[in-house]
């Protein structure tokens, strides 16, 4: 299977002069985008960037690559830097522009980082901590029009671009590095190594194709003009992108990438008559629903609505069905560890629920003791896992790399964290992440699961839910919740609520309500935060 940056090449080739990328005024086609991403690679080239093991300087056993930190917003350069650096053969990674000082040094150190694309606007963020970064040899600057001055020795993106040659890429291989770094529930950002072959049939396709010819013909035929709206920084929404690029489709990004905004959002979407919306769960759905709702957007683009990272729930499917009874809801269940490994698609025809979900090829269910495979109707709850096309660890750490990628019966799994089980029929059930499961008196509740009962009840705008001590059980359930504007539902009403859903040792014995919740910008729930401040709220030690 071809490297992801002959993947592009390749369809480039084939049609040119489609659109293939549009950001604000900007509209790139295939060719524009090769003719920037070619001279992007040969910027990072003449700056002696590419492979390590060509110049004899191989250091580790990882790879041999040169690894470039994207610190950026969502924009045209973000899947340039990806799609250049995979042409220089060197190693691109996301870079969290949420961390603080002490975050970046940690995550440019560990991947040895030797180039850094950033934006203009983190421009003092990098000032602080530059001397603390001696493996970088090249600062790429990006005018994003916040107005900071070029860091000294820094080179502006464009200027860069311009005077550099668009020379075709040489020597790529499927064994060259995609690299991915997720930050978890818990500990410092861990980098996901895959080959290239791997993450493109486990994450960025959605068939099998055999050959590069295949691939190209599939493109030509068209696809969607898709909106992926949570940030690039995060592995669900680049993997978008290269999926609907790799069917020919054409990209499409809000004008402001740097928060959520539903009116930015839903005018995109009715400029650029996209077809294809991405989000990240209730915490996207919610607020560009109502958006929709109030706004009087034209929506009628829009076919296909994909989320995943974190709950989209059933009630809220129903009010996007309401809404655009036309509407094809697809719910994608992963990690960066393991790609793309269950969906779940729900339409006016196909009842909508929530958690239950159809798995794809190679995902299995294994025993809780991690000693064989469930089958399904089994009443034990195991672990989510993936066979074949899976990464070859974490960037720098064995230990870390052995607990996540066992060998089963002569077979290499990944094994990311989520808890399941399986229906009689095959269908998977997902209980949620064991890294914030409670132990409540002896008894395990899953966080996620909570979340889904609770965002029943209609007053209810967000919730996240977290153990916090107690003396008797250990662990209680809390729940931090935000209602929506005007409303104030009582704890015994969102108990009645969540007991139709739940057992009843499941239940929230405590509740916090809060006018906002913090979240990543991804939309993923910030379990650490909610601990915290759940604790603090309720004067508990944590």
């Amino acid at each position: 299977m071809p490297n992801l940056g002959q993947v592009h090449e390749a369809i480039a080739a084939a049609m040119p002069e489609r659109e293939a990328l549009v950001f604000r005024d900007r509209r790139f086609t295939w060719a524009q985008l090769t003719d920037r991403t070619r001279r992007l690679a040969d910027v990072l080239r003449r700056h002696g960037l590419g492979l390590r093991r060509e110049r004899g300087e191989l250091r580790g056993w990882e790879s041999g690559q040169d690894f470039v930190g994207l610190y950026l917003h969502n924009g045209n350069e973000y899947l340039e830097g990806m799609l250049g650096a995979f042409k220089a053969r060197c190693a691109p990674f996301n870079v969290n522009y949420r961390y603080v000082d002490e975050e970046l040094i940690y995550l440019f150190d560990n991947a040895s980082a030797r180039a850094v694309v950033y934006h203009a606007t983190f421009a003092p963020n990098l000032a602080r901590i530059r001397d603390r970064l001696p493996d970088v040899r090249l600062w790429l600057q990006v005018d994003d029009g916040s107005g900071e001055a070029l860091l000294p020795g820094a080179l502006d993106y464009e200027a860069a671009l311009a005077e550099a040659d668009a020379l075709p890429p040489r020597d790529l291989s499927p064994d060259d590095l995609y690299v991915l770094y997720t930050g978890g529930t818990t500990g410092m950002p861990k980098g996901v190594l895959w080959r290239q072959e791997d993450v493109f049939r486990a994450a960025l396709t959605t068939g099998p194709p055999r050959s590069l010819d295949e691939i190209v013909e599939r493109a030509l035929r068209g696809g969607p003009r898709a909106l992926p709206a949570p940030p690039f920084m995060h592995g669900a929404a680049h993997w978008v992108v290269f999926n609907m690029w790799y069917v020919g489709g054409c990209v499409v990004v809000q004008s402001d990438p740097a928060r959520l905004d539903p009116k930015d959002i839903w005018a995109t979407v009715e400029r650029e008559k996209v077809t294809a919306l991405t989000i990240v769960g209730d915490a996207f759905g919610r607020p560009l629903l109502d958006e929709l709702c109030s706004g009087g957007w034209d929506a009628s683009s829009l076919r296909l609505l994909t989320t995943g990272g974190a709950i989209l729930t059933a009630s809220l499917k129903q009010e996007f069905l309401d809404k655009l009874p036309w509407l094809k809801i697809l719910d994608s269940l992963g990690s960066s560890e393991s790609g793309q490994q269950a969906s779940q698609r729900t339409s006016r025809d196909r009842r909508a629920t929530t958690g239950d979900f159809e798995m794809n090829p190679d995902n299995v269910v294994l025993r809780d003791s991690l000693d064989g495979v469930l089958e399904p109707g089994s009443s034990e709850r195991g672990w989510l896992a993936r066979k074949g096309n899976v990464p070859l660890g974490y960037l720098g750490d064995p230990e870390k790399t052995a607990a996540t990628f066992p060998v089963i019966d002569g077979v290499r799994y990944v094994v990311p964290g989520d808890r399941a089980s399986l229906e009689r029929d095959g269908t998977l059930v997902l209980l949620g992440r064991d890294s914030v499961t409670i132990n409540s008196g002896g008894e395990k509740v899953f966080a996620e699961e909570v979340e889904h009962a609770l965002k029943h009840h209609p007053d209810v705008y967000d919730a996240v839910v977290v153990g916090t001590p107690h003396e008797r059980w250990g662990q209680q359930v809390t729940a931090i919740v935000r209602v929506r504007e005007g409303k104030a539902p009582s704890e015994a009403s969102l108990c009645e609520e969540m007991s139709k859903h739940l057992a009843a040792y499941k239940l929230p014995k405590a509740f916090v309500f809060l006018d906002s919740i913090e979240r990543a910008p991804s939309g993923k729930a910030d379990y650490r935060w909610a601990r915290a401040t759940a604790c603090a709220v309720l004067g508990i030690d944590g």
